[in-house]
Formats: structure tokens, sequence, C-alpha cells
């Protein structure tokens, strides 16, 4: 896939925000509130924002009926690679979790962050086999067996969600990122 007519815009870091820390397990950051963050200061030109920090982030883990998963103690702050609301304006991705210093730590990046992209573009986790939208199912193994592209059905959404926004002459290739 390529998106010719998007531009990417890459601002200076800044401090996370201290309202999103939290301690409940181990010193993270709340990934809700860091979406909020980025949601608020995002400009009304820029489509969508791309947090990219660092430091150990976390999400309460639901299951399908909107409760926490249990046991609740391990899911209720649950260290995430990243995340992104479906649809949104905004999602952040973290390092933390990324073994530094190996080959796969570029690649793993990019799947992360075009999976989290995809949340934005309201695209919910995919069950077929490969699809850079599949499920982490709690395990870097996963994000390692998935391809740097979308399914078939994954990438006709994307393309039918950025033609309504407007994107229509900038989108060409296939699947693949």
């Amino acid at each position: 896939m390529w998106i010719s007519a998007v531009s990417l815009l890459l601002c200076p870091s800044q401090p996370l925000p201290q309202s999103a820390f939290t301690q409940v397990k181990t010193p993270r950051y709340r990934a809700d509130s860091l979406l909020a963050d980025l949601k608020r200061s995002k400009a009304p030109e820029v489509y969508c924002v791309l947090g990219l920090s660092q430091k150990d982030i976390s999400a309460t883990k639901r299951g399908k009926d909107g409760q926490v998963k249990q046991p609740e103690f391990k899911y209720r702050d649950w260290g995430v690679f990243g995340l992104g609301y479906m649809p949104g304006a905004a999602c952040v991705v973290s390092t933390f979790r990324l073994p530094k210093g190996k080959p796969s730590y570029l690649m793993r990046l990019k799947k992360i962050s075009v999976h989290e992209l995809g949340h934005n573009l309201g695209l919910p986790h995919c069950p077929m086999e490969g699809c850079v939208m599949m499920d982490a199912a709690e395990t870097i193994q996963t994000i390692d067996r998935v391809k740097l592209a979308f399914c078939e059905k994954c990438w006709n959404a994307v393309q039918t969600k950025l033609k309504k926004e407007g994107f229509e002459t900038a989108l060409g290739g296939s699947t693949g990122i």
C-alpha cells in the first residue's frame, strides 16, 4: 500500500502527561489517557496522530461483554504494545516491550504502528492468518507471524474509508505496506 497524498509530520518529543502515570503493578502510563491527550492536542488539519514512547504503557483488557477480563488483578492494568480506538484520531505505540538490538525490532515497530493506525481507520481485529490486524493475543510471537500488510478484506475497508475522507487520488499499490 502506498498513500502518496498523505503527509507525515514529525513533531518534537514531548514529556508524557503526569496525569497518565500509574503504578498499579509497575510504573506505567495509561494508554487511554495518552490517547485523550494526543487527541486534544491534535491540530484540526491533522487527520491522525501516532504517539510513540519508550515508556511502558497499559490499558484495561476487557472481554467481549465489556467487563474486565479475569483474573481482574492481571487485566485491570495490562501492559500493551500499543492502543488505538476504532475509529479514532490518535493512537499510541510503545517500544518498551520490544527487545532492542534485535533484527526484528524495526519490523515489529512498523507492524504495531500500522495495526494501531488500522484501528483508527475503523478496522477491528481480523481473524485472517497473517493480516496485520490480527489480535496480538497477549504474545509478541503473533506480531512476528503477521505480515506488514492488510488482508484483502481489511485493505478494501481502508480504501473505502480513505475515499470517504477525500483521499481517493492518494491510494495505490496493493495490500502490502
